[in-house]
Formats: C-alpha cells, sequence, structure tokens
C-alpha cells in the first residue's frame, strides 16, 4: 500500500477512505462570489450586512445580494429607505448593493433566491438566546437546521468586523462529507485566516486515535492546505462553555461547526450544539453544509 500512495503522489493524486482524489483542488479555489444577507431594517439584520460588507472589502469583486422578505407589515419597502442603505454603503464596496424583494416564507425564499443567484454564502444576523421568542431568531435555527447551503450567523452584539483566527469545532465521529470544508478553506483563504482544530472532551475516552479521527485529520490536511494552524482537544463536561473559553483565550472570530442533523452515513442529531452556538455564541458561527 504505502509503494502504492508513493507512486500516486508522483502522479498528483493521493488515497483518502478509500477513494483517489487529486492533490489540485480546483473546486474549492474557486473564491466566494454572491452572499445572500437576509435584510429587514433590524439591528440584527444591519450587523450582519456590515459583518458581509467588512468580509467582502472595498475592492474584491464580490456581490451582496440583500432579501428583503415582506410580511404584513411593510413599511420599510418606501423607496428612501433602500436608497440611503445604497448610499450609505456604496463608498465600502465595489459592487452596489442589489436588492430582492418578495413575499412568503422567509427561508423558503432564502432556498428560492439561493438557487436562482448561485450563492455560495448567506450571512444572517441574530438577536441571540434573548430573542428566543423573536421571529428574526427562530427563522435563523430554522435556516441552520435545513439549509444546504453554508450560513454564517452574526450576533446583533458583536462589535467589529475581524477574521484573523477561526475555530472550527470537530467531535470524534468521522467526518460524513470532507468536501465541505471546501467553503472553510475559502473563506480562510479570503482572509488569510488561521483554523484552529477544537474537539471537547466532554466525556471519558480516549480522543484522537480512533480510526475516524485518523481520517478526520488526513481530510482536515488535505483541504485546509497551509491556514490549518493546530490540533487542538480540551476537557470540559459542557461542550458549549469549552468552545466558548477556548475562542475568548485564544482570540478566536469566528466558531465553524458540521451540524449533524441531516448525515448521510450514520445516525443524524436533533443540531442542540448548533441550536445552542446560535443563541449564545458572543462570536459569529459558520454552519458547514
Amino acid at each position: 500500500m504505502t509503494q502504492v500512495m508513493g507512486f500516486l503522489e508522483t502522479l498528483g493524486y493521493f488515497w483518502f477512505n478509500g477513494i483517489i482524489k487529486p492533490y489540485s483542488k480546483t473546486n474549492y479555489m474557486d473564491r466566494i462570489s454572491t452572499i445572500l444577507v437576509p435584510f429587514d431594517f433590524t439591528k440584527a439584520s444591519k450587523k450582519a450586512l456590515e459583518y458581509a460588507i467588512g468580509f467582502v472589502g472595498r475592492l474584491d469583486d464580490i456581490k451582496i445580494v440583500l432579501a428583503y422578505v415582506s410580511g404584513n407589515c411593510n413599511l420599510e419597502l418606501l423607496p428612501e429607505n433602500f436608497e440611503k442603505l445604497e448610499k450609505e454603503y456604496r463608498a465600502k464596496l465595489k459592487n452596489k448593493l442589489e436588492w430582492k424583494i418578495q413575499n412568503g416564507s422567509l427561508v423558503q425564499t432564502l432556498f428560492d433566491i439561493k438557487k436562482t443567484e448561485r450563492i455560495d454564502l448567506i450571512i444572517m444576523g441574530t438577536s441571540g438566546i434573548e430573542g428566543h421568542e423573536d421571529k428574526q431568531h427562530t427563522n435563523t435555527e430554522e435556516l441552520v437546521l435545513s439549509s444546504k447551503c453554508p450560513v454564517l450567523v452574526v450576533p446583533d452584539s458583536y462589535k467589529e468586523y475581524n477574521l484573523a483566527h477561526i475555530a472550527l469545532v470537530l467531535g470524534k465521529e468521522k467526518i460524513d462529507d470532507p468536501e465541505v470544508l471546501g467553503t472553510l478553506l475559502r473563506v480562510a483563504r479570503k482572509c488569510n485566516a488561521k483554523v484552529h482544530v477544537l474537539t471537547v472532551e466532554n466525556k471519558p475516552g480516549i480522543y484522537g486515535y480512533s480510526k475516524e479521527e485518523e481520517q478526520n485529520e488526513k481530510a482536515i490536511e488535505y483541504y485546509l492546505e497551509t491556514f490549518y494552524k493546530e490540533r487542538v482537544f480540551i476537557k470540559n463536561e459542557d461542550v458549549l462553555e469549552g468552545i466558548s473559553n477556548y475562542a475568548i483565550k485564544h482570540d478566536i472570530d469566528l466558531v465553524a461547526i458540521l451540524p449533524r442533523n441531516h448525515v448521510k452515513h450514520s445516525a443524524p442529531s436533533e443540531g442542540q450544539l448548533t441550536q445552542s452556538l446560535v443563541q449564545n455564541s458572543k462570536v459569529p458561527i459558520l454552519v458547514l453544509e
């Protein structure tokens, strides 16, 4: 097997999970080109837009599409409200903000827009646990648990855009589809951010040496390239607390997670950790899909 793997490397391929893969990751090197931001003029949606603008920057040719999904109250639809917003951010972006104004269910409408606009990333604001009964917060949870598109959730209490250090949270389970790490690579490459891979040891056992964890390590090294900084194991019975403490101690700007509520090859969970992070995190959460 060692000789076979060596021969594959000379041809520009490698062996991963029983599959021969090329070292060139052209499909995953494509940049993020279109970002969708649900926007209804609330504090949470404005925070999401500000984050998206910080991520895109002044010179990058990334399109931001704002989705206004109207309900019973459409006072915000006055033309001057849209014009004022566009004027406020015009100097900060290369491309003009685009609008999609539609009626219907917010989450389903976002899915529809994703299909027609070829969205690479959804950035959505949330009011956090204090606004648990808030419609915007409920929609955020529904979106991250059902979306087939990466969703970046920004707490409305988040102070200022920065993206230098990312924490990817992994359990002991095998990564169901390692190709979703391609989105994390594109985000890290865009911002030249380093990725810390974090596992919280919340139960007794040996961590880091199982077959599944070794396969995960190979996938991480392959997909994250030089942006992979370190592999970290910390002990804490409360996973959420462990993640939060690590994020504070190491100045983490973004926490990335792979939800297990609709995995392909193992039993799905109900997404409790994803929901808890969305509700409680003080830093943005990137839900990879």
